[in-house]
């Protein structure tokens, strides 16, 4: 019958599934938990670039807190 595809389909579907996942773990585990940051548009781009000179460093992803800020 038609039922019997069923799991053959879910196995084959947490396959796929699973690189996905794991390449999100491993770039967590080697951005020490953060995640990247990326700018396609110019206006990302600026805010992002806005932090260099909060951070001390010149440095937009070296990020300080708000006690920095004088």
């Amino acid at each position: 019958m038609w039922f019997e595809i069923l799991p053959r389909t879910g196995i084959m579907a947490v396959h796929l599934v699973i690189p996905s996942i794991a390449t999100v773990h491993v770039h967590r585990f080697s951005n020490m938990g953060k995640e990247k940051r990326v700018a396609y548009y110019p206006y990302q781009w600026n805010l992002m670039e806005r932090g260099r000179p909060i951070s001390g460093v010149n440095r937009h992803y070296v990020s300080k807190g708000l006690e920095t800020i004088d």
